[in-house]
């Protein structure tokens, strides 16, 4: 729980901190700018605050490696939702509409987390989870927005250290195999996830893991 805050905390003020000529950069995202990403953000924050107010009874279907729909097939932005959010955030206009809306919802996210019991059970895509192993998948998907965030913008401050190690831990679990100690957390990340190739160096280094990367997260 503490974890899904920090790392929640840390990418909602990456926004606050972007310059208004940031929202038209390119994101690591396919197809997104930065604006598009963020838009995503505050419908994240949404589904966060829609979860959190969904009580389930049943046994967890899911768990929070379990939650990922995995694809052999790399995003190309295409998909309808996809192409939904580009126009909403372009509907917003205004950058700091968009950090207005991403403070106000994900603020609101936030606190919800903070006061949510993590035994609990809640419903999303027509799946059971505990509170805490949903809140567990947001730290790797606030994780990796950020990295997708700051792709183009060298300066940006990164993901919190503890939150790349939780994210790593994860993606390793579900690949079943551990990325070389020579990988960074994030490079980890980046690579493992498809959002950058690994030079042949590091494709030397992954040995059978090569096989199994990337692992597309949906």
């Amino acid at each position: 729980m503490d974890l899904f805050s920090r790392s929640w905390t840390a990418l909602r003020a990456a926004v606050a901190e972007l310059a208004d000529e940031d929202f038209t950069r390119p994101s690591g995202c396919a197809g997104w700018l930065v604006r598009d990403l963020v838009c995503h953000l505050v419908i994240d924050a949404q589904d966060v605050l829609i979860t959190l107010a969904t009580p389930a009874d049943g046994e967890p279907t899911r768990d929070a490696l379990t939650y990922w729909e995995i694809s052999d097939t790399p995003p190309t932005g295409d998909d309808p939702l996809d192409a939904l959010t580009v126009r909403l955030a372009a509907a917003y206009g205004e950058p700091c509409l968009l950090k207005f809306h991403l403070d106000d919802v994900g603020s609101a996210a936030g606190r919800a987390a903070e006061l949510a019991d993590p035994g609990l059970r809640v419903g999303t895509r027509d799946e059971v989870l505990t509170v805490g192993d949903y809140l567990s998948t947001y730290v790797m998907e606030w994780t990796l927005h950020h990295l997708d965030l700051i792709a183009h913008l060298p300066q940006a401050a990164p993901p919190p250290a503890e939150g790349l190690a939780r994210s790593r831990e994860m993606l390793e679990q579900i690949a079943g195999s551990g990325f070389p100690p020579s990988f960074s957390d994030a490079d980890a990340l980046l690579v493992g996830t498809g959002r950058r190739a690994p030079t042949a160096a590091e494709r030397a280094e992954l040995g059978d893991l090569a096989s199994k990367v990337p692992i597309y997260l949906g």
